[in-house]
């Protein structure tokens, strides 16, 4: 039995230091994860010195410096003591959600960095995006610890420093930095990205597409480029989230930066203005004036207020146009309501939403004490612009589609037209050679009147007169004959062939020549065709030639006639030659000669005395 109580007595023993060694294992892995716990940092004292003034006083974070000192400007320097049960084994870090505008960070009087140049007024803010310091090894210690963060604060900038967290790397990093870093600098990244992406093709339908006015005048529809403005303010403001040291000093960047806040707002507020019609109608364009008013106010009040280091009154003006711009969007959707459209109801209540986070913000940020509050309205114009580019896209794919249909009714007008045209040119062609074919029939018969019908009546009043010899009976009836022949062979020349009509008029002419004792002779060249003698062209040229030849064989008492054509350079040269008797030609001109050549363009020279006689044509 005792060695049985034995053994129970040492198992109880062992149960008993198993325990022991339990608990106080626990503690230590307690005491460890205590001195490994992040430190919240929110009590200490401040220095602060303003105008020549310096204090020391506690100080419990967050600490507003535009609220404790009027946005003044100024440096202050936070100590802030903490206590650590044991020196830490992992290394540690600093997490400031928000402090600025340049400061430097002190732990146990080592300076662990600095943020900008502490001597310089108005230049770098590091106030826009969360601070992670790291704290090197060895330089926290068991016991009491002292940090310190000096800043300088410019006037009207949002300086002062938020709760200060300090503890391992790990979970100050890990957990609360890169949250805080993704909500602020990363969201400013994608934000302006996303604006500059609305407002790009905002700005190319505006640049490609074209509306109709009232008038019928084509116009750029104004609805993309008020879009595009919008979203491209809006991505400079954004911007200013990322860069720590602006390329102006404050006073030109902090006016500048006010300008696209509000020139977002007008630009907004007029999309809204086109989107709800009130464009069109002259009652509603006074709301023009006061939407610009918003811009400039802006500009001449945020000016004053940095100049005259007083943040009052740039937040009195944004109260005012906060109200202002509420009370539009307020008219807008009561309009929405009465004539409801997809559209509208998205921008209403985009608009309304908008302008409540707008409200919150004027609150937070320029009214309480709290400080390290990130704007809400950032976040709001992610909505605001995914419907403003529904609606633009919305609108361009309506434009798109009522062009699609009017380029195909246009086309099949076109059509229709064409279609018409076509049957009315068809018309139009069988009349023309309707008439030309009657025109064609009057020519060759006025010719056959003026020629041959001529000759015919001359030979009628010879017989009637009983004075003409048998010899100028025949004489006239043969020029007749012969004027009707050329007439029938014309009619078959190309035009502008003065070669084929002299080969023409020599078959014709050359036998009646010889029974009258004639000589002819031929000496024509191979000559380009005159370009502008048509048809008709041609036909008054072989009248001139026939009438000079009648002249020959009338008059002239000839025994040679001669033809003669060549080229001289580009002109044409044309002659007939006879060795008659001549005539004075300053007397005596032939008139019908004159007329014929004019008609067809041609220069003609008539040369006469004793033995030759010529006649010459040009033809350019």
């Amino acid at each position: 039995m005792r060695p049985n109580r034995v053994s129970l007595v040492m198992s109880w023993l062992a149960m008993l230091l198993m325990g022991l060694a339990g608990l106080f294992g626990a503690c230590g892995v307690s005491a460890a994860s205590a001195a490994e716990a992040p430190i919240e940092l929110r009590q200490g004292t401040v220095t602060t010195t303003v105008d020549g003034v310096t204090r020391t006083e506690p100080v419990e974070l967050s600490y507003h410096w535009d609220r404790q000192h009027n946005g003044r400007p100024g440096t202050a320097s936070f100590d802030l003591p903490f206590t650590l049960e044991a020196e830490p084994e992992t290394p540690w870090g600093i997490f400031i959600p928000r402090v600025g505008n340049v400061f430097e960070v002190q732990l146990n009087d080592a300076l662990l960095q600095t943020y900008g140049d502490m001597k310089r007024n108005n230049d770098a803010d590091y106030a826009k995006a969360p601070i992670y310091v790291p704290v090197p090894g060895k330089l926290l210690r068991k016991g009491d610890n002292l940090l310190q963060i000096r800043l300088h604060a410019d006037t009207a900038r949002l300086a002062g420093l938020s709760q200060v967290v300090v503890g391992p790397a790990a979970s100050v990093r890990n957990e609360l930095f890169e949250s805080a870093n993704a909500w602020r600098f990363t969201g400013s990244v994608l934000l302006m990205a996303f604006s500059l992406i609305v407002g790009g093709i905002a700005l190319a339908l505006w640049l490609t597409q074209l509306d109709v006015d009232a008038n019928g005048m084509p116009r750029r529809v104004a609805i993309y480029f008020w879009a595009a403005l919008a979203e491209f303010f809006w991505a400079v403001r954004m911007a200013d989230g990322l860069v720590a040291e602006p390329p102006l000093s404050w006073g030109p960047w902090g006016v500048l930066m006010a300008a696209c806040y509000a020139g977002w707002a007008a630009a907004s507020m007029m999309f809204v203005y086109h989107l709800a019609g009130w464009a069109n109608e002259r009652r509603h364009r006074w709301v023009r004036w006061p939407v610009a008013g918003v811009v400039v106010g802006t500009v001449l009040f945020s000016a004053l207020s940095l100049q005259r280091d007083e943040p009052a009154w740039f937040t009195a003006w944004l109260a005012v146009e906060l109200v202002f711009v509420a009370a539009f969007v307020g008219a807008f959707a009561l309009a929405t309501l009465r004539h409801p459209n997809d559209d509208r109801l998205l921008m209403a209540g985009a608009a309304l939403v908008t302008v409540a986070f707008a409200a919150r913000d004027w609150l937070v940020v320029r009214l309480s004490d709290a400080y390290g509050e990130t704007t809400w309205v950032r976040y709001s114009s992610v909505f605001f612009g995914a419907v403003l580019l529904l609606i633009v896209l919305r609108r361009f794919r309506a434009a798109a589609v009522q062009a699609r249909g009017s380029v195909a009714a246009l086309a099949e007008r076109v059509a229709q037209r064409e279609r018409e045209l076509a049957a009315t040119y068809a018309e139009l062609e069988a009349a023309a050679q309707v008439q030309a074919r009657t025109h064609e029939r009057e020519r060759i018969l006025r010719e056959m009147h003026d020629g041959v019908g001529s000759h015919i009546s001359s030979a009628i009043r010879q017989l009637q007169s009983g004075q003409s010899s048998s010899g100028d009976l025949l004489r006239t009836l043969r020029d007749s004959l012969d004027q009707l022949k050329l007439q029938i062979d014309s009619i078959h020349l190309p035009p502008g062939d003065v070669g084929a009509l002299l080969a023409a008029a020599r078959y014709r002419l050359e036998p009646r020549l010889a029974s009258s004792g004639i000589e002819f002779e031929w000496a024509v060249d191979e000559v380009e065709p005159v370009e502008g003698l048509d048809a008709h062209g041609m036909r008054q040229l072989q009248f001139l030639l026939f009438e000079s030849i009648s002249n020959v064989l009338r008059h002239a008492e000839a025994t040679v006639l001669r033809f003669e054509a060549g080229m001289k350079g580009k002109t044409v040269q044309l002659r007939v030659i006879d060795n008659g008797k001549g005539f004075d030609t300053t007397r005596v001109m032939p008139r019908s000669l004159a007329e014929r050549s004019g008609a067809i363009g041609a220069r003609l020279t008539v040369e006469s005395r004793p033995g030759r006689t010529v006649v010459q044509l040009e033809f350019d």
